[in-house]
Formats: structure tokens, C-alpha cells, sequence
């Protein structure tokens, strides 16, 4: 399935996407720490935010299939950059936190789990980019 996306670089670093099948759009700056003033999601950012998503997504269709409702499940990334051997993404850190109230049993966590591994971000990313995964259940 194709997806079309116009991109349109406004100048000063600034860039804004309209996703066509939704009308949506959204802006891009460069980083400070690349020339940007940082005002909004870099391209990097965007990357990070979409492994969040994704592994909550795939997450919750996993839960939705053995009758588990995640709603307000929280996700956390830190993105850290890198310049060995040029400068990308170094590390993901992806926290997952489920909200109290629910229970998850054992069995289930496991297929959560192998769910988020198996996010289709997270599949794209190449393999020098750290990812971490951490799962914080409620007791």
C-alpha cells in the first residue's frame, strides 16, 4: 500500500509535510545543535516518534485481539544522537509504562512484548541504531 506525502522546504530549515490521504500536516525544523532554532519535531524527532507509535500501535492491536484495552498506556523515547562514523541516530530508549488499574497476566505480557519487537519501524531501522525496549507493568 502506497502513501503519498508532499513536502514543501520553506526556507530557514523549515519544512512542512501534508500527509494526502488525511489533509494533516506537520512542520520540520533542524536541531539546534545543526544550525535549526529547534521550534518544532526535526526529521530525527519524526523518526523516534515514529517507533513510539508504531510499537504502541502494533502494542494495542496485539491487546485488542486477547481482549486487553491499553488505554493511556504511556510511551517515553529518548532519542540520542551520534557522530561515529557520521552523524545519525545512535540509541533509541522506548519506555512503556501500562496504567494502573489494569492486568496484564504473565502469558500476555510475552505476546506484548514480542509485538513491539516486531514493529515495522523498528524492523526499518538500520541495524547500527540502538533500540531499548523497557516494560513497566502495573503491580
Amino acid at each position: 500500500m502506497a502513501v503519498d506525502i508532499d513536502i514543501i522546504y520553506e526556507g530557514d530549515l523549515h519544512c512542512s509535510a501534508i500527509h494526502r490521504p488525511s489533509g494533516h500536516q506537520l512542520t520540520t525544523d533542524a536541531p539546534t545543535d545543526n544550525g535549526g532554532k529547534g521550534e518544532t519535531f526535526s526529521p530525527t524527532d519524526l523518526v523516534a516518534t515514529a517507533l513510539g507509535t508504531c510499537i504502541i500501535t502494533v502494542v494495542s492491536l496485539v491487546a485488542r485481539k486477547n481482549n486487553l484495552e491499553l488505554k493511556n498506556t504511556k510511551i517515553h523515547v529518548v532519542k540520542e544522537m551520534t557522530d561515529v562514523p557520521t552523524r545519525r541516530i545512535g540509541l533509541l530508549k522506548i519506555e512503556i509504562e501500562f496504567p494502573k488499574g489494569i492486568s496484564i497476566p504473565k502469558a500476555e505480557r510475552i505476546k506484548l512484548e514480542k509485538a513491539a519487537e516486531a514493529c515495522p519501524v523498528k524492523r526499518s531501522l538500520h541495524p547500527d541504531v540502538k533500540v531499548s525496549l523497557t516494560f513497566k507493568y502495573p503491580d
